[in-house]
């Protein structure tokens, strides 16, 4: 039974049922013996041409997977012998809070996107740092994907990121800074110049960890940049672009509340990406994340100005074997180009 096979069979169930089931499946992976050896031998493709070193991290390769999926830190150990070369866990917030009303996740299989309306639904802080401080320090870089509480007031959201880094300090290599996701109430409205300021000034006194801000696909061109530059200058260290879309015209089988991920929103983020790195490039490090499902669609990111890329939808209509077919791509393409390294291309048509 290959991954097409399971899939028909996951795809007849509730989105959210399906992932519980995939997520006890993995978790339980680990505890049968040669299991973890049998993932890594089948779906992981290590070349130290892909290994870059980032934030003074060691990244084995490019492909990470994006927050949202390991939400409470449970499956770190199996996705990484899946071949990530990075894995955010999270959202998390302060406080375990249960998300939005169900129905919130929906497939959009012709299009093999996703629509998501979860709301940061999560075990919250302490129960979260508990399972990431049993396995951190871990083989690959752990990213916590931190974000505030429903409950919490925008003009009280800092207290809720402080929290968070002073709690997870201890368990993950980086923050990625979550303001950009349109399923809990008034979130967006925290992008802004001035929060970010006030943001970075306050999270850099209680870390020296990196600090990663995500942005939306929504906002105007002139605006990402503006955002990002401001980001920059105040000292994030990297950029992700971008968050799920918004933009319920890329689907007459769209809802009309959460965001879309997965392949209807590719074009706008490689569009919004290319352009947020002709002015960001060599100032903060680039993710670049949206609809990549392929390892030319990738390398292409890669070359814009990307030096790691992340995939979350694709993972799930694609399967295990992803990261090996996507990084495989990319260093056959790199190498035929005449690359000697990943970081070579990185930037590249930047520098052309």
């Amino acid at each position: 039974m290959d991954y097409s096979d399971i899939k028909k069979i996951f795809f007849k169930l509730n989105p959210e049922n399906a992932h519980k089931i995939a997520e006890f499946g993995m978790r339980i992976s680990t505890k049968i013996p040669f299991i973890s050896d049998y993932l890594v031998d089948n779906f992981c493709f290590i070349d130290t041409k892909l290994s870059q070193n980032i934030f003074g991290l060691n990244f084995l390769n490019p492909v990470g997977l994006a927050g949202g999926f390991d939400k409470n830190a449970t499956m770190i150990a199996p996705l990484s012998a899946m071949g990530f070369g990075f894995l955010e866990y999270g959202t998390l917030t302060p406080k375990p809070q249960d998300g939005n009303p169900k129905p919130r996740l929906f497939r959009l299989i012709e299009e093999k996107s996703i629509q998501n309306a979860m709301g940061f639904n999560n075990d919250g802080l302490d129960k979260i740092k508990a399972r990431a401080s049993k396995v951190y320090p871990f083989s690959i870089p752990l990213i916590a994907n931190i974000g505030k509480n429903k409950i919490t007031p925008n003009d009280m959201a800092i207290k809720d990121y402080e929290i968070l880094v002073k709690g997870l300090d201890s368990c993950c290599d980086a923050f990625v800074i979550n303001i950009s996701s349109p399923n809990t109430p008034n979130l967006r409205d925290l992008q802004s110049e001035s929060f970010i300021n006030e943001l970075f000034a306050a999270l850099s006194n209680l870390t020296k960890k990196p600090l990663i801000l995500k942005i939306a696909p929504d906002m105007s061109i002139d605006s990402a940049i503006s955002l990002c530059l401001t980001a920059a200058n105040a000292g994030f260290k990297g950029l992700i672009i971008n968050n799920t879309s918004v933009d319920y015209s890329l689907t007459p089988k769209a809802k009309d509340f959460g965001g879309i991920s997965g392949q209807l929103i590719k074009d706008k983020s490689k569009e919004l990406f290319k352009e947020v790195a002709k002015e960001l490039y060599g100032k903060a490090v680039l993710i670049s994340c949206g609809g990549i499902d392929n390892g030319q669609d990738a390398f292409e990111r890669i070359k814009m100005g990307a030096s790691l890329v992340q995939i979350y939808t694709s993972f799930i209509y694609e399967g295990p074997s992803i990261c090996k077919n996507i990084n495989s791509q990319i260093l056959n393409l790199a190498l035929s180009e005449g690359y000697e390294n990943i970081s070579q291309a990185v930037g590249a048509n930047l520098r052309r």
